[in-house]
């Protein structure tokens, strides 16, 4: 029997805001992508992930990315901004290229860098979830050890929390606080591949929501291919781009680009339904 995993990778308050709007936009044209065996989420698409199994109507997801009165509350960084974050990136991939060793650089920064309290972001984690349980449904959230550059991977059955689990994946390292998982800080698991698209390995089928440009997606799909998969990549439409513009953290991205990945999504569904069906 075929087996189907879907994929969602990181984007920040926007890539939250266009993983709903694509999702939404392909129900529409009765496409429904919680159909499937697995969903693997990093850092938006952890929380992405947790919303579309909590149960609520796509309709509903989509309305707490665009009406004011439904949207959660978002803080503003208070160290580093955005633009010093893409620019550590760049210097940072520029110099290093083995994985692991990015991820302890990444950790040393998500340890030592000025962010807001930890209670505070945890609550923002909690409002963005309709629901605070696991769900019963197969769902992989992925963050990373910040001393050691391990990757760790909850699930229903870890112990951990579904907020804590979730805030862990989102910790962007330099930007929001590290989470302490039984004595262990835990930071973004976007770091440095944004979806993690290997993880799907041993699906038959495999759809990729990829919010942000990913070093690491090319090669992570070619291994899949090669392993006999048929995978499928979404990435933002130009639209979509717009919307997010110069900081996908800010929350004013958060109706633009819902409405734009929502577009995306019902004119991507007629070319996904035969991979997908």
């Amino acid at each position: 029997m075929s087996t189907r995993a879907l994929v969602l990778g990181g984007g920040g308050v926007a890539g939250i805001a266009w993983l709903n709007g694509v999702v939404a936009g392909l129900a529409d044209q009765g496409l429904d992508v919680r159909e499937v065996d697995q969903v693997i989420g990093t850092s938006a698409g952890s929380a992405v992930g947790a919303q579309l199994l909590s149960g609520l109507p796509y309709q509903d997801l989509f309305d707490r990315q665009v009406r004011p009165e439904l949207q959660s509350q978002e803080l503003a960084p208070v160290g580093m901004t955005t633009a010093e974050l893409f620019a550590f990136w760049e210097a940072l991939l520029a110099e290093v290229s083995d994985p692991a060793e990015i991820r302890r650089r990444a950790g040393e920064l998500a340890r030592t860098a000025e962010t807001v309290a930890p209670a505070e972001r945890l609550a923002v984690i909690e409002s963005r979830l309709p629901v605070h349980d696991w769900p019963q449904h197969p769902f992989t959230v992925v963050a990373v050890d910040a001393v050691t550059g391990d990757y760790r991977l909850f699930d229903r059955t870890s112990g951990v929390p579904l907020v804590t689990a979730v805030a862990a994946s989102c910790a962007i390292p330099g930007i929001w606080p590290t989470v302490e998982i039984d004595g262990v800080p835990y930071l973004d698991g976007g770091v440095p591949s944004i979806s993690n698209t290997r993880l799907a390995a041993g699906s038959d089928r495999v759809l990729v929501l990829a919010p942000m440009p990913d070093a690491f997606l090319e090669q992570e799909v070619a291994g899949l291919t090669e392993a006999g998969a048929r995978v499928e990549v979404v990435t933002p439409s130009e639209a979509a781009l717009a919307a997010f513009g110069a900081d996908p953290l800010a929350a004013a991205t958060r109706a633009p680009a819902a409405d734009a990945g929502r577009a995306q999504g019902r004119e991507l569904a007629d070319g996904l339904r035969g991979f997908w069906a």
